[in-house]
């Protein structure tokens, strides 16, 4: 890590359009300035949608890691920024979108700012973030715990499927959706 910089794990998903040009493309746009530099990249998953409106499409997500300079809010500045340029509209809370960017872990820091909470306040309990992550950082902690052990307790990790680049619009898989169990 260097010296000024701060690591940060950013959670993107996408359930609307071409889901993964979107996830591919806001990678490189979240590490475009000379401010952010890419650590690692997860591989992709496919889940089915937690909260919000029924009879979404299923996302796709991913985890980066990055090391910044950016101060806390000017990378939520940055990531809502990215998720604009890729036409994310906020209508319902938890409702299908383009894209997604949540800042997971900024550091060490913690911050109850109704505006950006850190560490994410539902990232604890979310295996479609936890999975991903661990994959990247296998002894990686949040609160604490082993990312790996709370994803394995999360409600949704039944429900992941690796993705290896097909499926169609709507969200279901055509070909590359494999389970594993």
């Amino acid at each position: 890590m260097n010296p000024g910089y701060s690591k940060v794990v950013l959670a993107l998903g996408s359930n609307l359009g071409e889901r993964n040009e979107t996830l591919t493309e806001a990678v490189a746009d979240l590490v475009d300035p000379p401010e952010i530099r890419l650590l690692a990249v997860s591989p992709i998953v496919q889940t089915k949608p937690v909260g919000g409106p029924p009879g979404q499409p299923d996302f796709l997500n991913m985890v980066i890691t990055v090391e910044t300079n950016l101060t806390p809010d000017e990378l939520l500045e940055h990531c809502q920024a990215v998720e604009n340029k890729h036409h994310r509209v906020r209508e319902v809370r938890w409702g299908p979108r383009t894209l997604d960017v949540d800042i997971i872990t900024y550091g060490e820091l913690r911050s109850d700012d109704p505006a950006l909470t850190l560490p994410h306040p539902r990232a604890a309990s979310r295996a479609f973030v936890l999975y991903p992550w661990s994959l990247i950082e296998p002894a990686a902690t949040l609160n604490g715990e082993r990312i790996s052990t709370l994803a394995a307790r999360a409600e949704d990790f039944g429900g992941l499927t690796p993705f290896d680049g097909f499926g169609n619009f709507d969200g279901l898989p055509t070909a590359g959706a494999v389970e594993e169990r």
